[in-house]
């Protein structure tokens, strides 16, 4: 039987329709570094209809064009991923999905909750996709599955260098750094940042645990502290990170139910709002 070296070996990620599809290139670099089989998921989602429309009956014309488009463009993202996957020389498979109203995403939640870790790409204002954050919000809260969210600007390449933890000592960060900690062995430096208010750091050392923990894993690990001055938690964990010329960074996904929805909390939504590096979030 063939030894694991990663706790990482089933990959997903969700393929662009359209663009430079570069969560699809970052997560086929990933599963060849961590030996690990990815699997692209293209989604062919069902036509958002206007509801000042509802009034009068939708043709069905209209609707069948619709649908037929949105599947053609998946299968043609669904090429595009394994001609990648191809190039890179890992071992994957394709599935192309379709969203039905009513239904959401269950079936792609369904296929992900088994996956070590999922890619997808933040959703492009530019090149928007239907219903792509709330398809993140479904890995991460449904699937319950770590998820690598890849900005639509600014990174074509997944460097592991320099990695942030955005820590609280919550369970949901703790899982984060635990889906993280394959990552971070590819890691040089690992800076540990917890964000507070000055009169909270009294009384003792925070970060100390989870600073010894992954020294424990063999990381090089230093613990910072920083002030929300700003009173936006996103906002500080980003602007640190700029500060630092970090690559990436893990953090909790936090979110709560209103009226059978699961909401993203404003720090998480913040952050995936504005990210400007790789995030690495699980739930």
């Amino acid at each position: 039987m063939k030894k694991t070296t990663s706790s990482i070996a089933d990959m997903h990620v969700v393929v662009d329709l359209a663009g430079e599809r570069r969560a699809v290139a970052i997560a086929a670099d990933l599963a060849g570094r961590l030996d690990a089989h990815l699997s692209g998921v293209a989604l062919a989602v069902e036509p958002l209809i206007p509801a000042y429309t509802m009034a009068a009956p939708v043709p069905t014309d209209f609707i069948v064009e619709a649908r037929e488009r949105a599947l053609a463009d998946a299968r043609t993202a669904a090429a595009a991923f394994e001609a990648t996957a191809t190039a890179a020389g890992v071992p994957f498979a394709s599935r192309t999905v379709e969203s039905i109203a009513g239904e959401g995403f269950m079936s792609t939640v369904h296929d992900l909750r088994l996956s070590d870790l999922v890619v997808i790409g933040q959703d492009d204002p530019d090149r928007s996709e239907p219903l792509r954050s709330a398809l993140i919000e479904a890995i991460l809260f449904e699937a319950v599955a770590p998820t690598l969210i890849i900005p639509y600007t600014g990174v074509v390449e997944f460097k592991t260098g320099r990695a942030i933890i955005a820590w609280d000592g919550s369970a949901q960060a703790t899982r984060a750094v635990r889906a993280a900690l394959p990552l971070l062995q590819f890691a040089d430096e690992v800076m540990v940042v917890i964000v507070a208010e000055a009169r909270k750091w009294e009384g003792g050392a925070p970060g100390a645990d989870i600073g010894a923990h992954l020294a424990r894993h063999g990381l090089s690990v230093e613990v910072k502290r920083v002030d929300d001055t700003i009173n936006d938690v996103g906002s500080t964990l980003l602007n640190f990170a700029a500060d630092e010329t970090a690559d990436w960074m893990v953090m909790g996904a936090y979110g709560h139910s209103r009226m059978r929805e699961l909401l993203l909390g404003g720090a998480t939504r913040g952050i995936l709002d504005t990210m400007t590096l790789p995030i690495l979030m699980a739930h």
